[in-house]
Order: structure tokens, then sequence, then C-alpha cells
């Protein structure tokens, strides 16, 4: 195979997981507006693709950057650390969803909400749970 065939396959592939993962993010978003406007959700969350932290890298991780899952509260209020880690629990909690990303090549998870600066972070790697049929 010739080495522009090869180029071509890695693009054709890039654009696709590209697309992928903005379905992915408009999905989760649309999902999180119908939690929060029948009730279900406290606060709106919004899905957004992030930087990702560096040290969280993986074999799938997204070789272009944009391997962060971000996950904003809009909650118009400083959330404390707790709130914050029992966004993510919930979305660390379904399994599916965290291979989903992973393959995707994110490799970072992040909750932050919409005032103040604190968030917290989580190597989604270490939730695919391996080995596990759950």
């Amino acid at each position: 195979m010739s080495s522009f065939a090869n180029i071509w396959i890695w693009i054709k592939d890039w654009f696709e997981d590209r697309s992928e993962r903005t379905k992915l993010i408009r999905s989760f978003n649309k999902a999180a507006r119908e939690a929060f406007v029948i009730g279900i959700a406290p606060v709106l969350l919004q899905a957004t693709i992030s930087k990702g932290y560096r040290p969280y890298r993986h074999q799938f991780s997204s070789l272009l950057g944009g391997s962060g899952f971000r996950i904003k509260a809009m909650s118009g209020r400083q959330l404390t650390k707790d709130d914050i880690a029992s966004i993510g629990a919930v979305v660390l909690a379904d399994n599916i969803l965290v291979r989903r990303l992973v393959v995707l090549g994110f490799d970072t998870f992040e909750v932050h909400c919409d005032v103040g600066t604190y968030g917290c972070r989580w190597q989604l790697y270490d939730f695919i749970l391996i080995g596990s049929n759950s």
C-alpha cells in the first residue's frame, strides 16, 4: 500500500472519530437538558471537549488534542467538592459511556461549575473495568 493510501486511511479515520465525538457531545447535552427540564437533574449539565490532562494519555487517546471530556454544571453558584464529585460519580458509574469515551479518544474526564475555579478530574482508563461484563 502506498504511503498516500496510508495517509488517506488515517485522515478518514480521524474525521469519522471527530464526527462520532461531536455526536456524543450533542447527545449528552440533549439528554442533560431534558433531565433538567423534567426535574430529574438538579442542575443543567453541559458537555464540551477540553484539552485533557497529558499524564492521563493512553493508547486510544486523541492524537491531535482535545482528549478531555468536560462537564460544566450550570448552577449559578460555586459547588462544593462533594457536589462535583457526585456528578462525576454518576457519569463514571455508566460503564458503557466510559468505554465509549475511551474508544473515541478521550482520556480525561472533568467536572466544573460555571462559577469559581474549582473542579475535579479523573483518568477515564481507570474506570473501563477491563475483564468485566458490566
